[in-house]
């Protein structure tokens, strides 16, 4: 897949999926829910034990039906590492200037981390294709809009604390995408594998995506 088709896939329907978890035993079995909801940007951290093989076995078993990434990403040799398990887009919490630069060489979506406006724009400058502002849940919506005001070429993925119930503002607010974790695969919908549950979640996060886009 291209660079641009995979940008386009995540920026539709623009939800990206973070799965985290102690084993990683289930994330196949999650991604699938994931994917059934209308989900279909999946981001496996690196925290994960066994993250490489996840992303391999979670690509193989969905092939074009979802796109994979890697995230918590901090260092290059992670990075290619990732790449050459199948990863096909990167995410870091903080900018990493290594990273980006082996993104660019590759030719893979990057979603660089950043808090201040300063850090924004450094990793935009850096070659950055997205900007993943964290934590959302508590810089809200207010903070992207008035981020984007004197800075308005940043492609802002908010991340941390979205909900179907938020996500509204902040798309409003000039987010072109959200990163969703915890309130959309929680710890406990893994642990009692409640695929049906993490379905519907999903599915309530691309309505409402889609609502505030419409309208």
């Amino acid at each position: 897949m291209s660079k641009f088709a995979t940008i386009q896939r995540l920026l539709n329907p623009g939800i990206i999926a973070i799965l985290r978890s102690p084993t990683g035993a289930k994330l196949g079995d999650a991604a699938k829910a994931l994917v059934a909801g209308g989900v279909t940007a999946i981001e496996v951290t690196m925290t994960t034990p066994g993250a490489l093989t996840i992303i391999r076995d979670m690509k193989r078993a969905l092939g074009d039906s979802a796109v994979i990434g890697a995230g918590t990403v901090l260092d290059a040799e992670t990075a290619r590492s990732v790449l050459f398990a199948g990863a096909e887009y990167l995410v870091t919490p903080v900018v990493r200037l290594d990273v980006i630069a082996l993104c660019a060489r590759y030719g893979v979506p990057i979603m660089s981390g950043a808090m201040t406006p300063t850090e924004a724009l450094a990793a935009h400058e850096a070659g950055a294709d997205f900007i993943k502002i964290f934590p959302a849940e508590q810089l809200g919506p207010g903070y992207i809009k008035a981020l984007k005001g004197p800075l308005p070429m940043l492609e802002v993925i908010p991340t941390g604390g979205v909900t179907p119930e938020n996500l509204g503002a902040f798309v409003a607010a000039g987010a072109c995408a959200v990163g969703a974790g915890g309130h959309l695969v929680s710890s406990e919908i893994i642990e009692n594998g409640d695929w049906s549950r993490l379905t519907k979640i999903a599915g309530k996060y691309v309505t409402a995506i889609k609502k505030v886009r419409a309208a």
